[in-house]
């Protein structure tokens, strides 16, 4: 494993922040850079080009998302490794989109942490087992679902994730109120959910990272 690669850490935990990098010292690592915000870990990106970036969620002023946008659009060579205590749906979407190259949950054994760090400068890819099982079970179906929706049923499911009654969609989209509950009736059916009337609304709540790729 080659210990010699600049890596970047970016939490705002002290005391987690101080424990990895005593792990990756013990370890042999020899270039390590270190931020507490999303602010200072964008600056040691643009400044030092580390080879990978180890960055948590949650961070003051930027994201650990924020700063991978950011520095994305500035095409830095470094590869991304999220670290965090968060495995919701709405998180794993959100990473899967921006095309991270890691996703681990910080209780991961260290031994865990070097793994991905390896594959991941390989050019591999590497996501903790319940980033994988939340992805299969909960991300993929939805997904699959959503891929069977026309595009008036996908304008329909947008304007009632912002909320909007029948009556003022047929009104937006120049239908009657007739056709708006045909097809919200139709988009429950393929999505798979119960008739209920807050059904629709809820899971556009649940699954609002989602449609942002209709």
């Amino acid at each position: 494993m080659n210990r010699d690669i600049k890596i970047l850490i970016a939490d705002d935990h002290p005391m987690l922040l101080k424990g990895l990098l005593q792990e990756f010292k013990e370890q042999g690592y020899t270039q390590m850079l270190q931020a507490a915000n999303g602010v200072e870990a964008l600056e040691l990106l643009v400044s030092e080009k580390p080879a990978i970036a180890i960055l948590d969620i949650e961070m003051p002023i930027l994201t650990g998302f924020e700063v991978i946008v950011k520095a994305s659009q500035l095409s830095l060579p470094t590869k991304y490794i999220i670290l965090t205590s968060h495995k919701e749906k709405g998180f794993i979407i959100r990473a899967k989109k921006l095309n991270i190259s890691g996703y681990l949950l910080k209780d991961e054994p260290f031994s865990e942490v070097q793994n991905c760090i390896q594959s991941v400068y390989d050019g591999t890819p590497y996501f903790s087992k319940t980033f994988e099982n939340v992805f299969q079970e909960q991300v993929a179906p939805a997904i699959t679902k959503l891929n069977f929706l026309s595009p008036s049923e996908r304008t329909i499911l947008r304007l009632v994730a912002q909320q909007k009654s029948s009556k003022e969609i047929g009104e937006l989209v120049n239908i009657s109120y007739r056709t708006v509950q045909k097809h919200r009736t139709n988009i429950i059916e393929k999505l798979g959910l119960d008739a209920n009337p807050d059904a629709l609304l809820l899971w556009t709540k649940e699954n609002r990272e989602l449609l942002g790729s209709l």
